[in-house]
């Protein structure tokens, strides 16, 4: 179930998402682009980066991605579409944790000793570059190529990034003019079990960047392998290795670790190479944006020595919580049908009787159909009776009058031809499969009753219910009985003088006759009705206690509706909590309120019953019958189909968000929110939520430049709000990205300027790696002497 109802939300919020649908663009980058994973624990990154690639950009099939990994390392799961884009390098060495005391350094030098490993590399870089070529038409330029390098700083295979990133470098610009190369350094602190180890590993690599980003690092070696074994050497004369180099932490600035883990980080990667590499939309930019430019942010954040700082960033979204919206939606839809389940009809006694077959009407025609031929009564004429003469009789009572003619031959004749013989028929009878066809019979005939009404009606315990009346009925049968088998009593001992029946002097055996057909026709005539008052009884008290059956298994079905309310209700709920405390706030309210208000518009237009037709809903007890799951399914139909597609969630993210902001507010109200105050709530939430994904010792070190963009419509009031917003006091500069869409605002802060010592992580780790060390650890490639000395 908790599948199926995140399925659903997952799949209408990609729908939202999707940017080349209604009124959204897709952005496009200007230059042809190559990301390249180092290590095996980047593997997760891959997939989620190509995702954002694939829904943001327009021209992103042109994307190449390289993953350089161990054999048998962890792989990225991607679709088939898109992995002719990936192209997996993997180097044919087992990390061993046994052999951790050199495992870094051991990695570089066989990479060194086997020729072969460079040559499947060269090759690989070699076919990415031919591959780009094949999607020229994507790109407004091919005179530049970005290549962004990610890896974990605890991976030991970046031990190979001057090497692999100065190889990339020297094949790609045998087909562009120039190569612009970045580097992500993604840093975890959530290692609980090696965090010794890890931590000295990514103090290593941090070292190692520090040589690298040294503005007089050269570097030189016969990466170059020809088909034929010939090595070339490829050089870097002095400056940085990399253009810039970011590095992004799962804890922010603060301390907090990112509700999304490392996703924060893989939305921040691709929204920094966007705007880097984007292809500029001229037409729609406004001549006072202060656009991102790349050598002014370097030179910003370069200390008076020269030195190159490093950059983290932060980024936070805003837009419309298509999965709680989808999730409430589909609560209160089912909530609505429940309610028209429970009161959709309003039936007398009378006629609940009738729905359940145990009315009057339906119990006298059962019964008749259960009695034998009353002809029978007057067969009993014929019964042999003893020699007796009528004068004889005159004064006996009835029942001494009987027993003198027949003895217990008339009782063993009614017994057997009525009493037995309704016995038998009423044991044929099957009250339960009775009850239930008339019971589904008249639920076909009136659509709007349900189990609903099914479980209230057969409730002993309810004041609707027809077992209340049945019960009257069946007190009143008893007394009837009671009373009938008292009146026959008295009868019986009156005498045969007293009764009225023709008779004629001195003719004793016409007298005799006369009577006796008087006798059966009076007596047992009662005895019959007497019989089929008991008959009656005993089928009432039998569909008594079907109908006590019954409710249970209606009341499971009910308790299963109530328990899906439930279910629903808190998916609703959980989803809403995820999501942000403004940003989610009355998402319950404001949509119930939409979500009723479009069903009674369906209502208006098609009729009061039209959810429980056969193109909607259809006989919801069937649904139910064969699993929750189709029945929620569904409803997720519906929802998706017919309420989902109204005007209501066709706003901007902003018109969205101030309704339902206002929603709890009465109309008369003066404290509504107005859009300033949204706007300024919307502005705090978005800072907020960026704050830099590092963690450094001081917030306002020495050297501390930043730069924000807002992503999102440039013409929307709100951009327009925002860059207007603290205009005079703020000390960082303050740009937009346009980008035509009503889904939402994005927002990516951009820091410089700092250096590995100001990192906590860095402060931190120090301490193994300088203990490891001294315990004869070697981390490094090259020779440690030439690495600069821990800060």
């Amino acid at each position: 179930m908790r599948e199926l109802l995140q399925r659903f939300a997952t799949e209408y919020a990609a729908a939202e998402d999707k940017l080349n649908g209604r009124d959204d663009d897709q952005s496009s980058i200007h230059y042809p682009t190559v990301y390249l994973f180092i290590g095996d624990k980047v593997a997760d990154a891959i997939e989620p980066i190509m995702s954002i690639h694939d829904k943001k950009w327009d021209n992103s099939a042109g994307v190449m991605y390289v993953h350089m990994a161990t054999e048998g390392g962890k792989a990225s799961y991607i679709n088939t579409e898109a992995q002719s884009r990936l192209h997996r390098f993997e180097l044919p060495m087992v990390i061993d944790a046994a052999q951790a005391t050199t495992l870094r350094k051991d990695l570089y030098t066989r990479l060194y000793e086997n020729e072969q490993y460079l040559l499947e590399l060269n090759r690989t870089f070699r076919q990415v570059s031919h591959n780009i070529a094949d999607y020229g038409l994507m790109y407004s330029s091919f005179d530049r190529i970005h290549l962004s390098f990610i890896t974990r700083v605890d991976d030991p295979l970046n031990v190979f990034i001057p090497e692999i990133s100065m190889l990339a470098e020297s094949i790609f610009s045998q087909s562009f003019k120039s190569v612009q190369m970045d580097l992500y350094g993604l840093i975890s602190e959530r290692e609980v079990e090696s965090f010794g180890y890890t931590h000295s590993v990514g103090i290593a690599f941090l070292r190692e960047l520090e040589y690298m980003q040294q503005s007089d690092y050269t570097f030189s070696a016969p990466l170059h392998v020809t088909e034929d074994g010939i090595s070339i050497a490829v050089t870097h004369s002095p400056s940085p290795l990399f253009d810039l180099v970011y590095l992004l932490s799962d804890k922010n600035e603060r301390g907090i670790s990112s509700v999304g883990d490392m996703q924060d980080n893989y939305e921040i990667i691709c929204q920094v190479s966007l705007l880097k590499n984007r292809k500029q939309k001229e037409a729609q930019y406004h001549s006072g944006n202060h656009s991102y430019n790349n050598m002014s942010f370097k030179n910003n954040m370069m200390s008076e020595s020269g030195r190159q700082g490093y950059v983290s960033a932060g980024f936070s979204k805003v837009k419309r919580p298509n999965q709680s919206i989808a999730l409430t939606v589909l609560y209160h839809f089912y909530r609505q049908m429940i309610l028209r389940m429970k009161h959709g009809v309003s039936f007398q006694s009378k006629e609940k009787l009738t729905f359940f077959g145990v009315d009057s009407r339906s119990t006298w025609a059962r019964v008749d159909a259960l009695m034998p031929d009353e002809g029978k009564i007057e067969e009993m004429t014929g019964i042999m009776s003893h020699q007796v003469s009528f004068n004889s009789l005159k004064r006996m009572t009835l029942r001494e009058a009987e027993q003198a003619l027949y003895g217990d031959g008339c009782d063993v004749y009614f017994h057997n031809n009525y009493v037995r013989e309704i016995q038998e028929r009423l044991e044929g009878i099957h009250v339960a499969t009775d009850l239930n066809q008339a019971v589904k019979k008249h639920m076909l005939e009136h659509p709007q009753i349900g189990f609903f009404q099914v479980a209230e009606w057969s409730d002993e315990l309810s004041s609707e219910g027809v077992i209340q009346d049945l019960r009257a009925t069946i007190r009143e049968l008893i007394s009837q009985v009671e009373s009938a088998k008292a009146e026959l009593a008295q009868y019986y001992q009156e005498s045969v003088e007293e009764q009225s029946f023709p008779r004629v002097p001195l003719m004793d055996k016409h007298n005799l006759r006369n009577f006796i057909r008087y006798f059966v026709e009076t007596v047992y005539r009662r005895k019959l009705a007497i019989v089929r008052l008991e008959t009656e009884l005993t089928l009432l008290r039998r569909y008594e206690i079907e109908l006590t059956r019954m409710h249970e298994h209606y009341k499971r079905q009910v308790e299963k509706m109530e328990k899906l309310e439930d279910t629903l209700r808190r998916s609703a709920i959980e989803s809403i909590n995820r999501a942000d405390d403004y940003i989610g706030q009355n998402i319950l309210e404001y949509y119930e309120r939409v979500t009723d208000g479009i069903i009674r518009d369906i209502e208006a237009k098609r009729g009061p019953s039209v959810f429980f037709e056969d193109r909607y809903m259809g006989s919801v007890t069937e649904l139910l019958d064969a699993g929750l799951e189709h029945l929620v399914a569904r409803l997720i139909e519906i929802c998706r189909n017919n309420l989902l597609t109204s005007e209501p969630f066709a706003q901007t993210f902003e018109e969205e968000l101030l309704r339902r902001a206002n929603v709890t507010i009465d109309y008369s109200n003066t404290q509504v929110l107005s859009k300033d105050e949204l706007f300024k709530k919307l502005y705090r939430t978005l800072e907020d939520h960026a704050a830099i994904n590092l963690r450094l010792l001081d917030y306002t070190h020495e050297h501390r430049y930043e730069e924000k963009y807002f992503i999102g419509d440039a013409e929307s009031e709100f951009i327009r709000y925002s860059l207007g917003a603290d205009e005079t006091s703020r000390i960082y500069k303050l740009g937009y990205v346009h980008e035509k869409r009503s889904s939402g605002v994005e927002k990516l802060n951009l820091m410089g300027g700092f250096h590995v010592e100001d990192l906590m992580y860095y402060r931190n780790g120090k301490i193994y790696y300088e203990s490891y060390v001294q315990n004869g650890y070697e981390f490094h490639g090259v020779d440690p002497v030439k690495l600069p000395e821990l800060r």
